[in-house]
């Protein structure tokens, strides 16, 4: 699996300690931040939410502080359901339930090991062929469209 990820400066060293370990697992595309400076989590987001839109990559993953600005910044571009995940059953929930193509981690909020698990149970999740789970993520879908106009 293709992955991209993407952090600010908060989340940047959390980024950098599961770069390692992500590359053994998957195929993973870095849109920075590509070092501790500051630099705005918006920016980073829009990167990482471009490439899993083009199909470069099926999944990402955004690191910032806390995960919540992270999350909705890419809530903000149209086509992309993003999560704030901290806890192993929202990881795998958020996509089996709402097709979630991006996760968002804080940085100050979970250590390495635990974001890991996060993000394996994330990447392994696949979305429910339950017609009430697709009715529901087709409804978010046309507010997104309305939300475009």
């Amino acid at each position: 699996m293709k992955i991209v990820v993407g952090s600010d400066h908060a989340g940047f060293e959390l980024k950098q300690k599961l770069l390692p370990k992500l590359r053994t697992a998957y195929e993973v595309l870095d849109m920075g931040s590509y070092d501790p400076a500051p630099v705005d989590f918006p920016d980073i987001a829009r990167k990482v939410c471009e490439a899993v839109l083009s199909g470069e990559a099926e999944r990402g993953v955004m690191f910032c502080g806390t995960g919540v600005g992270a999350s909705i910044a890419c809530n903000k571009v149209s086509g992309i359901r993003a999560a704030v995940c901290h806890d192993i059953y929202s990881a795998h929930q958020c996509v089996e339930h709402d097709n979630v193509q991006i996760m968002a981690l804080g940085g100050q909020i979970v250590g390495w090991t635990v974001a890991e698990e996060l993000i394996n149970a994330f990447m392994n999740a696949r979305f429910s062929t339950e017609e009430e789970f697709r009715r529901r993520v087709a409804k978010l879908e046309q507010m997104d469209e309305a939300k475009a106009k």
